[in-house]
């Protein structure tokens, strides 16, 4: 049995239609309103147990998610009280993030976009929210305050220029749109400089040869050359870790967004190419792109996917004719896979929107913490959503 399918296989496969995910999109609001009551000061983990998120404080680096959904499910209710209940709390979490970034609590990393886009510029685009900018410009500040200029990259966690943690990682692709955004709304190009510089360094090592990703870069703290890639949460070094790839679809589509690079282009057709080569036959991947049917032991990512889909999405947006309708009907089958087959449709059997994704699972190869192996994962519910939102609404304005 083949493990994934081809790229012929993909043709036959149905589009989600308007309807689909209009009714899909529906329950995603009610299930988002419903929740209000216990997430709005307090604030879901970044995974469920058994299918259930719990409540918890605003710290982890996963907490936009939850205030991005609010702010989706703002833009599509049209019953005004309803709407005035998710902006209420939706502002009492933009408060909470302002304090947070006051506070400087569990922000020295670099997942400041994660956290401050969603939230924060989200309600500035929004609302006009003077809080949500303030906070936004704060975590710019912060997440600049990682860049290391010899290698010119964004460190991604740990003491800063400590050797063992002299890198980036895949995921800060997404980051960077926080830094576009600052440098527009401040008029300072130091925020833009940075990002630019952080994913040239960053395309120009995390694709490997095959078209495959590397999860975490290294480089070389005395020269600025790049070192060796490896793997935090993938299966093992040089496998291809599936949520990021999926971070590198995006990311690229993202990256071509803010920067017009043409090569751009070029690296989302090589990563998002390996990325749907490597699907099993009902399209959801497994955590990591080395799986694929025939290996039912091993759980699946369904946050890899949605993530995917927002950008072939994003990046139709700028390509012109047969191809931009090439990746919109792609990403119409993915969503319907996801839909039929991954999303929550029953409000007492979880209180999340997209089931089997993977936080990380630990390996004899690999250096993650094992947590919300085939569990809801809230960022994989806020790229759900988004996908919806994009399908429904060509022009909105995304949040990143």
């Amino acid at each position: 049995m083949d493990k994934w399918i081809t790229m012929a296989d993909l043709d036959a496969y149905p589009e989600a239609s308007d309807e689909e995910i209009r009714e899909a999109m529906d329950f995603a609001v009610k299930q988002t309103e419903e929740n209000l009551a216990v997430f709005t000061e307090n604030f879901p983990h970044c995974c469920s147990e058994k299918d259930f998120y719990q409540p918890g404080p605003n710290r982890n680096w996963t907490t936009g998610f939850w205030t991005g959904e609010v702010w989706l499910s703002y833009e599509q209710e049209t019953d005004p009280e309803k709407k005035a209940a998710l902006k209420k709390a939706a502002d009492i979490q933009v408060a909470s993030f302002l304090d947070r970034i006051n506070r400087h609590e569990e922000v020295d990393h670099h997942d400041m976009g994660f956290l401050y886009s969603l939230s924060c510029v989200a309600a500035w685009k929004l609302t006009g929210s003077e809080a949500g900018k303030e906070a936004a410009v704060k975590a710019a500040d912060q997440l600049i305050s990682r860049f290391q200029p010899v290698g010119e990259f964004i460190q991604a966690w740990g003491e800063m220029g400590a050797k063992d943690n002299y890198r980036f990682i895949i995921d800060c692709l997404l980051n960077l749109p926080l830094l576009y955004w600052a440098a527009e709304e401040t008029g300072e190009e130091k925020y833009r400089d940075v990002a630019e510089k952080h994913i040239r360094t960053a395309l120009a090592n995390v694709i490997r040869e095959d078209d495959s990703t590397w999860h975490t870069f290294f480089m070389n703290p005395e020269t600025g050359e790049p070192d060796h890639g490896a793997t935090c949460q993938g299966y093992k070094d040089g496998s291809a870790w599936a949520r990021g790839q999926a971070w590198g679809v995006y990311g690229t589509a993202i990256g071509y967004r803010y920067t017009k690079r043409p090569e751009y282009i070029g690296y989302f057709r090589r990563v998002t190419r390996y990325f749907l080569e490597h699907l099993p036959k009902d399209l959801c991947p497994y955590w990591d792109l080395t799986f694929g049917d025939g290996d039912e032991e091993e759980p699946r990512d369904s946050s890899s996917a949605v993530i995917a889909i927002c950008g072939m999405q994003e990046m139709s947006r700028h390509l012109e004719g047969d191809e931009a309708a090439y990746y919109t009907s792609i990403a119409r089958k993915l969503m319907k896979a996801m839909i039929d087959r991954y999303a929550v449709k029953d409000d007492k059997k979880s209180n999340g929107l997209l089931l089997h994704g993977t936080y990380s699972k630990k390996t004899p190869y690999n250096t993650c913490t094992p947590e919300g192996v085939d569990e809801c994962v809230i960022w994989g519910d806020y790229f759900y959503m988004e996908a919806m939102e994009r399908f429904l609404n060509p022009d909105w304005i995304i949040y990143w």
